[in-house]
């Protein structure tokens, strides 16, 4: 059965991501079509790993949280941190988590994004760039990646949230 709901395109697949030794690494990347990324399972592993962005949007002293819904390919109803997608062939990622943010929830940033740091994500098999956001209003709109979607103090944090969301906490 097929998900219309579903990213049909193209990703970055990455290669590599070596440390440059200076505080920083280089990542290597090629075009891949997604659907090699999405038949992968425990056991039917292809070795893509997708280069996507996250973003730990801030609008005064609240953090931009979302509860995801049944339908998406990962981490179904947990809670992360909005917005979070791939980045496609051609475009940078600085751009594609602005992209991101406005597709999701329909929000603006104050001020350029700032990327604070790389990780893998093992669960998912994605490497992905994190950024702090500070948007430039609380008013968002919902869409169909998200259940819910809620400005949450840092002080109570959602409960289930998603594997990913849990490392992200050491860089909000």
């Amino acid at each position: 059965m097929q998900n219309p709901a579903v990213y049909n395109g193209r990703i970055l697949h990455v290669l590599g991501v070596p440390r440059n030794g200076h505080g920083g690494a280089n990542i290597h990347a090629m075009e891949c079509a997604y659907r090699f990324y999405a038949v992968q399972t425990e056991s039917y592993d292809l070795g893509i790993r997708p280069l996507g962005v996250k973003g730990i949007t801030m609008f005064k002293t609240s953090y931009l949280w979302g509860k995801r819904s049944r339908h998406v390919h990962q981490y179904k109803q947990a809670w992360e941190y909005v917005p979070a997608g791939c980045v496609e062939p051609g475009k940078q990622p600085d751009d594609a988590i602005l992209q991101e943010l406005q597709e999701e929830v329909g929000l603006a940033v104050t001020g350029n994004p700032i990327q604070v740091g790389i990780v893998f994500d093992e669960h998912a098999r994605t490497w992905e760039l994190i950024y702090k956001l500070e948007s430039s209003s609380g008013t968002v709109c919902k869409n169909d990646e998200y259940e819910e979607i809620q400005w949450i103090s840092g002080d109570k944090l959602p409960s289930g949230r998603s594997p990913i969301a849990e490392i992200m906490l050491g860089y909000a």
